[in-house]
């Protein structure tokens, strides 16, 4: 998708904003806003789960309890106590995996959705030319966030379990610092193993790279809690970046980065250049919202939700496409191909040789059924045959029709 800025006599625009492109994802999905349309294609939580009550009530009490504080102007950290909320969970959390992360709530810094927080970090600690090590694939809208601080943006050979350590040394001289998601990556669905979490602190301590760890779908596992974060295993080597949007509801963008004292001021900085702080009226929502152990009743039904739509998936998948090998047999080449997640909500899929996502998709919009390619996730050697299909938006019922659809589509290509 290239850039078609308008030019203008009046305006002269920065050199950086030329490298400024749409959404390639945001874009894709405007094709597929046709009426009937079985969508695959979405990042977006299933509206099912938003917890629509337990806010009404908590609107109410924010506004009863204080008003003037709640709808006033705010501190550039984030409300104080869903800063120590934050700073007690990530503890919790990481004790239960077995390993001890002391989070100080004057690390937490509240941030205007995850996605803020990724561009905060670009801008303190990438500058013109700086190398920077993603996944492959890896989250578009990071290397979005990267790309107007013009870095060179460098590809890690990735597989089922993660980064591939020997090339993640091999590339790792001068680098800025490693961007991965270990659980249930967006746009793959994959989680990091445990061996492999052990291998990559490591090698990152030892060679002194950062890792900035983003973890927007980590409590939505299926079966197992994720192993423990990698922040937590090096925190001064570490910046964590989480969401309330999977868990919660995206629409109020809340999010949060945890720093060392090494960045956290000049994050904190950035943050009051770009916005001053994040709505403070959403803050206190979500606190409210989160006390006496919500999220311990509330996330599990949608992990129950999303776990049975996953299945649902699978289930469609090997009814539509028996002749499938799975994505390591010998015979991968000739068929379509798909993992299992155990989490999230993507599951990542892969054409037949000679056959292309890109070009597939109009003629599988034409059977009333969208998908997203997987080329765009891609630093670095794009895999044209790739494809991320979302299971947590459609119905059971439209899963079965939209994977239906999707082989047709795929068939009638093939012959």
């Amino acid at each position: 998708m290239t850039n078609t800025t308008p030019q203008s006599p009046l305006w002269t625009l920065a050199e950086r904003a030329a490298k400024m492109n749409p959404s390639v994802i945001r874009e894709i999905l405007k094709v597929t806003e046709k009426p009937g349309i079985i969508s695959f294609a979405g990042g977006l939580p299933s509206s099912k789960t938003f917890p629509v009550a337990e806010f009404e009530a908590a609107c109410a009490k924010v506004l009863k309890d204080d008003p003037a504080g709640a709808l006033q102007y705010a501190a550039s950290e984030g409300y104080g106590p869903l800063r120590e909320l934050v700073a007690a969970q990530l503890k919790a959390q990481s004790a239960a995996a077995g390993v001890t992360w002391n989070v100080d709530p004057a690390q937490v810094l509240i941030t205007t959705g995850s996605q803020q927080g990724l561009d905060l970090v670009a801008k303190i600690l990438i500058d013109k030319d700086s190398k920077v090590l993603v996944e492959s694939p890896t989250y578009l809208g990071a290397v979005m966030a990267f790309t107007p601080m013009e870095p060179n943006v460098v590809s890690v050979a990735s597989d089922a379990e993660g980064i591939d350590i020997a090339d993640m040394a091999a590339k790792s001289a001068d680098a800025r610092f490693l961007y991965v998601l270990p659980n249930f990556q967006n746009p793959t669905g994959r989680s990091m193993t445990e061996a492999r979490r052990a291998a990559l602190s490591a090698e990152a301590a030892r060679s002194g790279l950062p890792i900035m760890e983003d973890n927007p779908y980590g409590d939505l596992w299926f079966d197992q809690a994720p192993p423990a974060p990698l922040t937590a295993r090096n925190p001064e080597g570490g910046i964590y970046l989480g969401s309330f949007s999977k868990v919660l509801a995206p629409g109020l963008r809340m999010g949060f980065i945890v720093a060392p004292k090494a960045v956290y001021p000049k994050l904190l900085q950035a943050k009051q250049a770009a916005d001053l702080h994040s709505p403070g009226f959403n803050q206190r929502l979500i606190f409210e919202v989160m006390q006496n152990g919500f999220l311990d009743r509330h996330v599990p039904t949608i992990r129950s939700l999303y776990k049975a739509q996953r299945d649902a998936m699978l289930e469609a998948l090997a009814q539509h496409f028996p002749e499938s090998q799975g994505p390591d047999s010998a015979n991968a080449d000739n068929t379509f191909t798909w993992n299992t997640p155990a989490g999230g909500m993507f599951l990542w899929a892969r054409l037949p040789a000679g056959m292309n996502a890109v070009d597939l998709l109009p003629h599988a919009v034409d059977k009333g059924v969208a998908f997203v390619p997987g080329a765009p996730f891609y630093a670095g050697n794009a895999d044209a045959r790739a494809m991320r299909l979302s299971f947590v938006t459609p119905s059971v019922e439209e899963i079965h029709r939209g994977v239906a659809a999707l082989a047709e589509a795929i068939h009638a290509q093939r012959s």
